[in-house]
């Protein structure tokens, strides 16, 4: 099963697996942004920074997580009336990460997360974590918040992930974890596509309602919704005990 030994990291500064015999615990994959990183408001921020640059309405929070999709490019069909072009995707996209990446430095936690990170380690599980946001950017950011040794193992993008979802990014992720159960495994994130991802690999996911989607949106995927991380911790403690009784 998953390792109960600590991380390691790799010569190009990766969380790798040490494994051992394990004991059958549920593992957790977490997603970061507007999970365990609270970034909603840099997120709309930063979006109505490029919106102004590139001839679009502002928006409120409330809407984005009315219209947010993964793939991204879907999310700025819904706001532009029509599928973007090549030539304007590529433009929205740097022009967001250049407004969010600014803002993002003074994000801080999800409440509670680095303490429920702590306790679920210290009671002997394992977690992981897997992330549309580019693989550079993210680690150095995880390290910043103190929580990296929490992790068997860190994964942002090197992939076009915001254009293509999470799915082959949480193969990629999960066939790395030498033991992958999925029947012992829950994704918790705060998109429907999370979702899409713990499904793709057989796993399960709770979603959470404190990032990028509303409610609403999050209980059309048909999976556990919560409104802490708490919760979803609980949660997937539940889901893997009655798999297993099953």
């Amino acid at each position: 099963m998953f390792p109960a030994a600590p991380p390691r990291m790799s010569p190009r500064g990766r969380t790798v697996v040490v494994m051992d015999s394990g004991t059958g615990r549920a593992h957790i994959v977490w997603d970061w942004n507007g999970t365990l990183l609270h970034d909603i408001d840099a997120v709309v921020d930063a979006s109505n920074a490029a919106f102004a640059e590139i001839g679009l309405p502002p928006i409120t929070a409330a809407r984005y997580r009315e219209l947010y999709c993964v793939p991204v490019p879907r999310f700025y069909e819904r706001l532009m009336g029509r599928p973007p072009t090549e030539e304007e995707w590529a433009e929205m996209d740097a022009v967001f990460h250049r407004h969010y990446f600014e803002r993002a430095e003074n994000a801080g936690l999800a409440e509670g997360a680095a303490e429920l990170l702590a306790d679920w380690r210290g009671a002997g599980s394992t977690q992981s974590l897997c992330s549309l946001a580019p693989h550079d950017h993210l680690l150095p950011l995880v390290r910043r918040h103190g929580i990296e040794e929490h992790f068997v193992r860190v994964d942002g993008s090197r992939l076009d992930g915001p254009r293509q979802g999470k799915a082959r990014q949480m193969a990629a992720h999960v066939a790395a974890l030498d033991g992958f159960d999925p029947r012992r495994t829950v994704v918790v994130g705060d998109a429907v596509d999370d979702a899409v991802a713990a499904a793709h690999v057989g796993a399960r996911a709770v979603l959470y309602t404190g990032g990028s989607h509303s409610r609403a949106s999050l209980e059309a995927a048909g999976v556990p919704v919560v409104d802490s991380l708490a919760e979803a911790v609980e949660t997937a403690r539940r889901v893997v005990e009655e798999a297993a009784a099953g």
